[in-house]
């Protein structure tokens, strides 16, 4: 009988997992609510593999020494960023981490179109003048989006579904990638970075968290952009400097942003924080203004997306378990 334990489970993830297992009679899945840190990792001992879904760093050696002494091979994320994992600990510890690239890229690219059209019809506005009996027009007019240019910075298999969705609404689309993919050639127009500061209405970013993209929308760019201009981020939010980002929205720099992820959010997102305080200045603030929008993280909710990071991730693990190669292999 091979042993999984999942860390972080939600309940949505439960009810997919309770199906697996009945067309899967020789495997055990445990679960729990906690995340994998030092004080957790020790309720691996005695199992096969480990899963986990979330945004807290794993970036203490003993997480990873003390899974390689348990005999655990993995660490499949049920996610697709991996910039919580430390990829060189991992490796020295002889554990391969796998992520799910692609659980439901069509999940994120329709929330970058919800809050897109958000904005761009000025319902932020609307509905707060509704809620006050005031139903007048002034202001409200907005551009329609088959007049706009839509770029996108990072085309991959997420910001290739965006750009499929607003070249169907008749926008023009534009990307930065380092790869040219020829199946998109009738989508868009691959550009540099500095074109689509300078030219699109609507600017969202796919890429993933790393050093080379660490803060990659700060002063310089958000100056670069138009004053009409929509920013969206529905990847990472260290791809962001927030703190830039809202002198842009303040300053009027830009016109307005749509956030699904922010700095520091861990340990706020996914929480209920009605009746406490949570510590983040910088996303109170975003939450005050009238020219934003923040969701928390929830773009890749849907039941698609959460079938799919399940089945995948055990998929993935059963095959690193027998000793074989998964083609979402990190290191």
């Amino acid at each position: 009988m091979i042993k999984i334990l999942m860390y972080n489970i939600m309940d949505d993830e439960k009810i997919v997992v309770t199906e697996w297992l009945t067309h899967h009679h020789d495997v055990q899945i445990d679960w729990n609510t906690v995340t994998l840190n030092p004080d957790t990792v020790d309720l691996a001992k005695g199992y096969d593999g480990i899963s986990t879904e979330q945004d807290n760093l794993i970036d203490d050696p003993i997480v990873y020494e003390k899974l390689h002494a348990f005999g655990i091979k993995q660490i499949t994320l049920r996610i697709t960023g991996y910039d919580t994992i430390n990829l060189s600990l991992a490796t020295q510890n002889n554990l391969k981490i796998t992520n799910v690239p692609a659980y439901s890229p069509r999940s994120v690219s329709e929330m970058v179109l919800a809050q897109t059209m958000w904005l761009l019809r000025n319902l932020n506005t609307a509905q707060q003048r509704t809620q006050n009996h005031d139903f007048t027009w002034e202001g409200l007019q907005s551009r329609e989006i088959h007049d706009l240019i839509v770029g996108i910075i990072g085309a991959g298999k997420i910001g290739s579904e965006v750009a499929r969705i607003f070249k169907a609404l008749g926008a023009t689309v534009i990307a930065a990638d380092p790869i040219h993919r020829p199946e998109l050639n009738s989508v868009l127009t691959y550009v540099n970075h500095e074109t689509i500061f300078k030219t699109a209405d609507i600017i969202t970013t796919h890429t993933p968290l790393l050093d080379s993209t660490y803060h990659l929308f700060d002063e310089s760019v958000f100056q670069q952009m138009k004053p009409s201009a929509i920013f969206i981020n529905a990847s990472r939010g260290g791809v962001v400097d927030t703190p830039a980002l809202i002198a842009a929205l303040n300053n009027h720099t830009i016109a307005a942003a749509g956030l699904d992820t922010i700095e520091g959010e861990a340990d706020i997102f996914s929480n209920d924080f009605s009746d406490n305080d949570f510590d983040n200045d910088d996303l109170k603030t975003i939450l005050a203004m009238p020219n934003a929008i923040i969701t928390p993280h929830i773009g890749f909710y849907t039941d698609n997306a959460i079938r799919n990071m399940v089945e995948i991730s055990l998929h993935d693990m059963l095959t690193i378990i027998a000793g074989k190669t998964s083609e979402h292999e990190l290191n």
